[in-house]
């Protein structure tokens, strides 16, 4: 039996400023894309410090499009992570490129330089860090040898708005790619965001989500409806401005979570590593050996106390059978990623959790832990 009211994984709460905004765009009959999308644009670019951001319908459009602008060839590789959402794997293919995987960090979820650089061939044209959870990968070791070998980097950003490394934002470092989907840190329900401080890329962006156009009916290039309307950005305008507040509570509710689960046997919680901001889109622990329950027990013993959690991710991205055997997938041995998806289990660390929350999910994680 539950104790209480359940807790959820993830909360979405949008306040007046959202309804008033709303409520605006639909008054103006502006409601396609439009000034609203401009701002969400303008604003987010000022956020990460970046020159622009082009705003599209998605997040997974975001790697799309990122890909499409650099004109990949079949054949070419993007060397990426396997323990991610699938919309990473599906954008590379989308593209005509070919998926190669790097293995991961238990540190901070994300694929390492060295694993990167053990990828590399002459058919790599892309690196694609996953920044999972709301923490960043290890960008400067990465950036490097993307400079050493003249490849482009793409950064899957979705679930790490305004996390740093070394004090540049996630989607600083080369073209970057943002969800806002409805359980984003940052949501339009449905929307996605490309960050670029190069002129060219984000011209040829606005160009592509447009249908190729510059000026109607004057196509420029092969391209598609990738645009958000001004009712998808006015859901998130008005979050931008109360983000740091989110990121601060975020932040004291992995604390608290990282203070209670500590010296739980077979239980590993996350950390913020050294020179980076994580966000907590995730709070994310490992179950592993020394743990009385195995991880899929412990989910359903927290389901039945009616706490949620969720398992992200259960496979490794390629390990399906519609990519087992797809051309465009290049499967490699990536022991480290294949534990993690055995032992890998997210909590509640919403910004709208309470104090007695939190003690609760304590307390029912080490009762469990036989602590």
């Amino acid at each position: 039996m539950s104790e209480a009211h359940p807790i959820p994984i993830s909360v979405v709460r949008l306040g007046d400023e959202v309804e008033k905004l709303l409520l605006e765009v639909v008054r103006s009959g502006v409601i396609a894309q439009g000034p609203v999308v401009k701002r969400l644009e303008d604003t987010f670019a000022s956020m990460i410090g970046v020159k622009h951001v082009v705003a599209v319908n998605n997040g997974t459009t975001a790697l799309i499009a990122a890909m499409q602008v650099l004109d990949l060839q079949p054949g070419d590789e993007v060397i990426t992570s396997p323990f991610t959402f699938v919309a990473t794997l599906n954008a590379i293919l989308e593209a005509g490129a070919t998926a190669r995987f790097a293995d991961i960090s238990t540190d901070d979820f994300n694929v390492t330089a060295e694993s990167i650089a053990a990828r590399i061939t002459d058919r790599t044209k892309v690196l694609m860090p996953v920044h999972l959870y709301g923490q960043s990968a290890g960008m400067g070791p990465i950036s490097a040898l993307a400079d050493q070998h003249g490849l482009q980097i793409i950064e899957d950003a979705a679930q790490a708005h305004c996390a740093t490394d070394a004090g540049r934002a996630a989607g600083s470092w080369g073209i970057g790619c943002f969800s806002l989907y409805a359980t984003k840190n940052l949501t339009s329900s449905e929307g996605g965001l490309i960050s670029t401080n190069d002129d060219a890329i984000a011209d040829r962006l606005r160009v592509l989500r447009n249908q190729g156009m510059r000026q109607r009916y004057q196509y420029e290039m092969a391209g598609n409806n990738y645009r958000l309307t001004d009712i998808h950005a006015a859901l998130c305008v008005p979050q931008l401005a109360t983000y740091p507040e989110q990121l601060t509570r975020r932040r004291a509710n992995a604390q608290r979570l990282n203070e209670g689960l500590a010296g739980l046997p077979g239980l590993r919680t996350p950390t913020q590593l050294d020179g980076r901001e994580h966000v907590w889109h995730q709070y994310t622990v490992l179950v592993g050996p020394g743990s009385p329950l195995t991880r899929d027990d412990m989910v359903d013993a927290l389901t039945a106390a009616g706490i949620g959690c969720g398992i992200y991710y259960p496979k490794l991205v390629f390990d399906y059978d519609c990519y087992r055997n797809h051309s465009g997938v290049i499967i490699n041995d990536v022991p480290v990623a294949a534990t993690v998806v055995q032992q890998c289990l997210s909590l509640p660390v919403h910004p709208y959790l309470t104090p007695d929350e939190i003690d609760r999910i304590v307390r029912t994680v080490r009762g469990l832990c036989g602590a």
